[in-house]
């Protein structure tokens, strides 16, 4: 089956999109990339959606607005991607805007920005969306729910494998080895804390607003790194939480970057050497912590960070470090193609997360399904 994921992340960047055929059984599909395309979201409709997300005033109409937006700009990578209209079923996440794990008084929730029937009807493509409520309504905390989909993807080795998506937040998935005593032991991963939320800003404050990423870590190498303040953030309570554990914008978003300026050297150099290199180091912390695999995989947009990726390797040492794009994953395509997964295990009636990781009482179907107006529901 023909399935067109589409993704926009915490960084709220554009959308990324692919084409994926899947067959065989879910649990270990086969799967093949036909295609893909990544579509930027307009400058100002990225800097409301971000200030949206941070709690800036925005009235109904202007919610509206943002996810009519939101959703047109969907659908134009969806073309992109898939010119020809060869997909069955469309995946989409939609955009977050907030993210609310669960707590000791109160229920998870999580907002994806988005107009599911308007896309079905632009696209004439039957949309499954919404992923993360079932998973938040049997306790789980919606996130992360690519997990199930690396396992199902990149498969087993002899040792723990890990996936590492640097996206605005850092998340990883721990895979079991294929045997051995832990061939047995529950998928893990979690949310590690920012990786490219906190830089961007960072380099957008820095450069008045000209840049919005610092290219290939190219500013932050000539800088030197404040390896004392690390120590010293990473005592701080999100990152001596077990999983499960989940985080987003809502915690490590401008606020936090303007608490974090005022400890920063005055440098811009300097603090986004510290900025780059704390992202490395939230991740390698959790790794000591956790089960030691023997191989990191990366991917999203942080792996194009080349002073990212030497700091990651210099924290993690004892594990072989390598792109995901080296088993046929674009950093791009990870989560795109981890949502079309999460579509296809939907019109299975396969459940999609994974209780070990989110929390969730139990495994669930994920998503909701929205037809093109006037069509019928295909056949399941």
């Amino acid at each position: 089956m023909r399935v067109l994921g589409l993704m926009s992340g915490t960084s709220a960047d554009g959308v990324d999109a692919v084409l994926a055929d899947f067959s065989g059984p879910a649990r270990r599909p086969r799967w093949r990339l036909l295609s893909r395309a990544m579509l930027p979201y307009p400058p100002d409709l990225r800097r409301r959606l971000i200030g949206f997300g941070q709690g800036a005033a925005c009235c109904a109409a202007e919610i509206l607005d943002l996810a009519e937006a939101v959703t047109e700009v969907q659908a134009a990578a969806a073309r992109a991607c898939d010119p020809d209209g060869r997909a069955e079923l469309v995946g989409c996440h939609g955009q977050t805007v907030w993210h609310r794990p669960p707590g000791p008084e109160r229920r998870g929730s999580s907002w994806q920005l988005l107009q599911a029937p308007l896309l079905a009807g632009l696209l004439e493509r039957p949309v499954v969306h919404d992923f993360r409520a079932a998973d938040l309504v049997l306790g789980g905390h919606g996130a992360p729910l690519v997990c199930p989909a690396d396992e199902a993807l990149v498969g087993r080795i002899a040792g723990w494998r890990a996936v590492l998506n640097l996206g605005g937040i850092a998340n990883l998935t721990l895979i079991p080895p294929a045997g051995g005593p832990d061939g047995h032991r529950p998928l893990q991963g979690w949310d590690c804390g920012p990786a490219n939320t906190l830089l961007d800003l960072a380099v957008e404050h820095f450069s008045g607003g000209e840049l919005t990423y610092d290219a290939g870590g190219a500013w932050a190498r000539r800088g030197r790194v404040d390896e004392a303040l690390i120590a010293t953030w990473l005592q701080e309570p999100y990152f001596r939480q077990p999983p499960p554990k989940s985080t987003g914008r809502e915690l490590f978003g401008r606020p936090d970057l303007d608490r974090r300026l005022r400890e920063l050297p005055h440098d811009p150099a300097a603090a986004l050497a510290t900025l780059t290199a704390f992202s490395a180091a939230v991740v390698a912390q959790d790794l000591q912590r956790s089960l030691r695999p023997v191989e990191l995989l990366v991917a999203g947009g942080g792996a194009r960070n080349g002073f990212l990726l030497e700091q990651l390797r210099r924290r993690c040492r004892g594990m072989i470090v390598r792109p995901l794009a080296d088993l046929g994953i674009a950093e791009s395509d990870r989560e795109a193609l981890g949502f079309a997964l999460l579509a296809w295990w939907h019109h299975r009636g396969h459940p999609g997360n994974a209780p070990s990781v989110t929390g969730a009482r139990a495994a669930a179907v994920l998503g909701v399904r929205a037809d093109p107006p006037g069509r019928r529901a295909a056949a399941r």
